[in-house]
């Protein structure tokens, strides 16, 4: 028999764990499943964060998510640390069956925090040098590349926007795109082009990143086919490399119980409440924009309330 709870959250990033510390203090009985094969979320790869308040000499990701666990539990959250791989909605009621390969849970609500996952080259020295050097954030670990020469990754909105947010510290920024012509929108091509810091590498493949011990040193790139590299040779001496080639929401074990968008982030109406009036949703998996930790965890409390909100006047 499955075991019941009132209320399931699904994720452990920094919104699975505000909801939840918002749920215990609420005395809303819940359970937290976090990933097995990633608890703590996106995070648990920062060597260190400088942008969440509260730590003016900084603090490394898994150091954050592990106390927001503790801060959880104090609270009574229980945690598993397995993948929901089913969500069912069980006819002629309101409640849902979450499975993960081991167990069968049943929930009266749910509050989704699976985040995303970013897209990765899949080039040689890319895992090796990630939080080495190589980076999927500008916001996030630009600042330790003040007056060094850095490369962005991709032809879209996002790459642009990152290379212009780095050009406010690094000497030098190179736009690496594997076309010749770029997809972002003609305002921000507008803007790197009045900007003197940033220059476009084209038709350039990116084949291995290398370093030493603790750092990127070189970016070697090959010509797509049939093409030659346009704006630089086949290495670039940089300091870092900032993927920015896409993100992909965790939503697909969601997508036939909420309503999801063209890029499958869950849609939100009313404050953190889904499509289906007994889903919330939180953090990384509701957000194509910001993408920050402690966005993640307000939205998390939002969601928390949200649900504790509803539940206070279904009593009434």
């Amino acid at each position: 028999m499955a075991k019941f709870f009132e209320t399931i959250v699904i994720g452990s990033g920094p919104a699975g764990y505000t909801a939840s510390i918002y749920l215990g203090r609420a005395d809303v009985q819940h359970l937290l499943i976090a990933s097995s094969l990633n608890p703590g979320g996106a995070l648990m790869n920062t060597p260190l964060i400088e942008n969440f308040p509260g730590f003016p000499q900084g603090i490394s990701g898994p150091k954050l998510m592990g106390e927001m666990q503790i801060q959880a539990e104090k609270f009574g959250t229980e945690i598993i640390y397995e993948n929901a791989q089913k969500i069912t909605q069980i006819t002629g009621n309101n409640k849902f069956t979450v499975e993960t390969a081991d167990q069968k849970f049943e929930t009266s609500s749910l509050i989704l925090a699976m985040g995303g996952t970013y897209k990765k080259l899949k080039a040689v020295g890319e895992n090796k040098y990630a939080g080495k050097g190589v980076s999927y954030c500008a916001t996030c670990d630009g600042f330790f590349f003040k007056n060094k020469i850095v490369a962005v990754i991709g032809g879209g909105d996002t790459a642009l926007e990152e290379a212009l947010f780095l050009a406010e510290f690094a000497a030098k920024v190179y736009i690496v795109h594997r076309r010749d012509q770029l997809r972002a929108s003609e305002i921000l091509q507008d803007r790197v082009k009045q900007e003197p810091k940033i220059s476009y590498v084209l038709n350039a493949l990116v084949k291995e990143i290398v370093g030493n011990e603790n750092a990127v040193t070189t970016l070697n790139l090959q010509a797509k086919p049939n093409t030659e590299i346009i704006g630089a040779s086949n290495h670039l001496t940089v300091d870092g490399v900032f993927v920015a080639i896409g993100h992909v929401p965790n939503s697909s074990v969601v997508q036939n119980l909420v309503e999801l968008d063209n890029q499958g982030y869950i849609k939100l109406f009313k404050g953190q409440r889904t499509s289906n009036p007994n889903i919330y949703a939180a953090g990384d998996i509701t957000d194509p924009t910001y993408r920050q930790a402690i966005t993640a965890a307000a939205s998390g409390c939002k969601a928390a309330k949200d649900l504790i909100n509803a539940r206070f006047a279904r009593s009434y």
